[in-house]
């Protein structure tokens, strides 16, 4: 009790919180573009469902690393080397959670742009994947950003409640945004494309740091929202010619 006393009396504590809430919460949105891209295959009475489970999964998982965070932490060290490189158990994750991605992301992709194949895609989508498979694949994407997450945040902070009050909003801010989010994408087809490209490249980042290159995480979400903002104008510009059309 005197120990998170001291924590709720603790600018410093405080300043931990709010940086590693917004940390989890733009780490999130790799999790979230994902979730709503697979979801949005899926029946309709099914995405809702489909979603909720897989962010509340995300949820029990992310709890259940953090009470093991001991172990957690010894996955940085190197388990096996390749030409004098030394690998991990986390490089291994991020560059299986990397090559996931890439894969999910470029069947997608030729998806949208084959034309022959498209109205068969579509219609057999729906058959091929149930949800038992959508909330497996959200799992095995949530376990990758789980493990990446909980290890930067042992980096920013030692204290456990605080990385677990982080986790837990940063998963509500996942679940309230989801809805509006998986709308906002199945409505405009360009911005699933976007967001295909923006999975490509996590997926490229995830590989990279699986082989000890460090991407700053900046330099990827000042990209991803220098990508958001142009193609915010063109929804704008295409909605205003709609507009005069009409008139």
């Amino acid at each position: 009790m005197e120990y998170l006393l001291e924590l709720a009396t603790s600018p410093a504590a405080w300043a931990a919180l709010a940086t590693l809430i917004a940390m989890e919460v733009v780490l999130g949105i790799d999790n979230l573009i994902f979730i709503s891209i697979l979801t949005n295959k899926l029946p309709v009475e099914h995405q809702t469902k489909a979603r909720r489970l897989g962010i509340g999964m995300a949820l029990i998982l992310r709890l259940a690393l953090l009470s093991t965070v001991a172990f957690i932490v010894t996955l940085t060290q190197p388990v096996f080397e390749i030409a004098g490189h030394g690998f991990s158990w986390k490089d291994v994750i991020l560059i299986a959670g990397g090559l996931f991605l890439l894969w999910k992301a470029t069947t997608e992709i030729h998806h949208s742009v084959d034309p022959v194949a498209q109205a068969d895609d579509k219609a057999s989508a729906k058959v091929t994947m149930g949800l038992a498979a959508a909330i497996g694949q959200i799992l095995l994407l949530d376990l990758v950003f789980s493990v990446d997450s909980i290890i930067t945040a042992v980096g920013m902070t030692q204290h456990l409640p605080i990385m677990v009050i982080a986790v837990i909003v940063a998963v509500l801010v996942m679940l309230f945004a989801s809805e509006p989010l998986a709308r906002f994408i199945n409505a405009n087809p360009t911005v699933v494309m976007l967001a295909l490209g923006f999975l490509i490249m996590i997926g490229m980042t995830l590989i990279a740091e699986g082989f000890g290159a460090h991407v700053p995480k900046g330099y990827i979400y000042t990209a991803m929202a220098f990508s958001a903002a142009i193609e915010c104008l063109n929804l704008w510009a295409r909605r205003a010619r709609g507009k005069r059309a009409v008139e």
